[in-house]
């Protein structure tokens, strides 16, 4: 009995075997000419809910392959949302330049603002919550450092952070709303990645309390360069990808991995498709090793952790967010789609 305990308990374990994805199946949930989209969210109960330009938003529920949307308006001017969040119980929703707004569903089940900003320099770019009483949107600098909004209460009002709790912006450092992956959360941490004439990591290991910066490696240096979108698979691994969307095919520089949780960041795929991608995803459950990215040039795919990309489909998409281990939502001109990820 003793040796055949041992036989279980002290033999090797398994190796994680990645698939090798070669095909992704494509199927138009929404097709929309007028708008343009890069903000999705699964919620709860399994349901895909979106904003976008045009005051646009809406939901679809999957079990009945139907769309419920609607039109945001704020004194006649459609809001243009790039943002969006949600908790157990309320979604979200925060638009892009001045006047900057963040709807939460009421009890009524319409839009309530909890948060306007009005600045010439408002622009915020992405929103995500840590639980259902904590949430956190990031945008570009007014004031000498990035714009930074927190709630603590279930996003019923929102706090801009002060200067003196963060780092101070460099000339030029702003970040992208591309695709709402901005911001990477695992647990009480927190990774906020910028971009423009400079790239960082801005990061909180406490739920934004408290702040630091990384710097990163990334292409950086004008105001099209730099990290567009960010994931962590766990707190020590992450991922970023971006470059210059001006020169879509350059691939040098723009894809950024870390093994330390963002202390130190190394250059992958130097040289080697894809080049600019707008946002970038981790396969939920592959032990971190495959990830697909995004953009309006198509989608790639990576099974070594972003060492090595697969090119597996021209179609544009801004954003993509995963429903599981092959299924995921991706959004992006006039439309939102289901994908279907095939080996």
């Amino acid at each position: 009995m003793l040796c055949a305990l041992c036989l279980v308990s002290c033999g090797k374990k398994e190796e994680f075997k990645p698939r090798h994805i070669v095909n992704v199946e494509i199927e138009t949930l929404l097709q929309d000419s007028l708008l343009s989209i890069r903000a999705l969210e699964l919620l709860n109960d399994g349901s895909l809910a979106f904003a976008a330009n045009n005051g646009a938003f809406g939901l679809y529920n999957p079990l009945k392959d139907s769309w419920v949307t609607s039109v945001q308006e704020l004194d006649s001017l459609k809001l243009h949302f790039r943002a969006v969040a949600h908790t157990a119980t309320d979604f979200f929703m925060l638009s892009i330049e001045s006047p900057a707004v963040l709807y939460k569903t009421s009890d009524t089940g319409n839009m309530e603002i909890v948060y306007q900003e009005n600045h010439p320099k408002a622009f915020y770019d992405a929103m995500r919550f840590w639980n259902n009483q904590e949430g956190i949107a990031i945008g570009d600098p007014t004031n000498g450092c990035i714009s930074i909004i927190i709630t603590r209460n279930g996003g019923e009002t929102w706090s801009k952070l002060f200067c003196d709790k963060l780092p101070s912006a460099i000339e030029g450092e702003a970040a992208f709303a591309a695709s709402n992956s901005n911001i990477a959360i695992v647990g009480d941490r927190t990774w906020v990645a910028t971009g423009g004439k400079a790239s960082r990591i801005l990061y909180s290991p406490d739920k934004g309390d408290t702040w630091q910066v990384f710097e990163t490696p990334i292409v950086q240096g004008v105001e099209t360069t730099g990290i567009y979108s960010i994931d962590f698979y766990d707190a020590l691994n992450g991922f970023a990808i971006g470059g210059d969307y001006t020169q879509p095919e350059a691939n040098s520089a723009n894809k950024i991995r870390t093994t330390n949780g963002g202390k130190t960041w190394e250059l992958v795929a130097q040289n080697e498709n894809p080049g600019y991608r707008s946002c970038v995803q981790y396969i939920p459950n592959r032990a971190g090793k495959e990830l697909v990215a995004v953009g309006f040039q198509g989608i790639d795919y990576s099974n070594d952790s972003g060492a090595s990309w697969k090119h597996i489909s021209d179609e544009s998409f801004y954003t993509i967010r995963f429903l599981n281990d092959s299924i995921a939502y991706a959004a992006g001109a006039g439309k939102i789609s289901k994908l279907s990820f095939k080996e």
